[in-house]
């Protein structure tokens, strides 16, 4: 049985890949592409695709955090999540993350609780989970 579409997001990167522009279908985002230097680009002033991906993880498990955090009574209004994405060499190349929620006001045991809760309600998380390496970690 096909599970019940809520949203779907429709995106188009044009160009020369990881050179050229990217854009929404509402136009709600629009953006040029550049290839960092360490990847042997010019650094040019676009985004590249790992710092669409890490706004998107933390966006993501922001939501999926505050819920959890919600659930369990606690207070998560000055919380944030940092996330981290890497290209690494590995059978080609691939993708490593790491996830640094920051959720001040909570004991360091309690926060780690709901981190790791989170990430296993994520949308993101579920969607990598088994594919690439995804450390998450908690700061009180």
């Amino acid at each position: 049985m096909t599970m019940p579409v809520v949203y779907t997001a429709n995106a188009t990167a044009e160009g020369a890949g990881r050179q050229g522009k990217g854009y929404t279908d509402d136009e709600r985002l629009t953006v040029d592409l550049s290839v960092p230097k360490g990847m042997g680009g010019d650094d040019g002033p676009g985004t590249n695709p790992e710092q669409l991906f890490a706004i998107g993880y933390a966006a993501c498990f922001h939501g999926a955090l505050k819920n959890v955090v919600r659930q369990a009574g606690a207070d998560a209004a000055q919380s944030s999540v940092h996330a981290e994405v890497s290209v690494i060499k590995s059978d080609g190349f691939g993708l490593a993350v790491k996830l640094v929620a920051s959720l001040p006001g909570l004991d360091q045991a309690q926060a780690t609780e709901l981190v790791e809760k989170a990430h296993q309600v994520c949308p993101y998380s579920k969607a990598t989970r088994g594919n690439i390496e995804v450390e998450v970690s908690a700061t009180v």
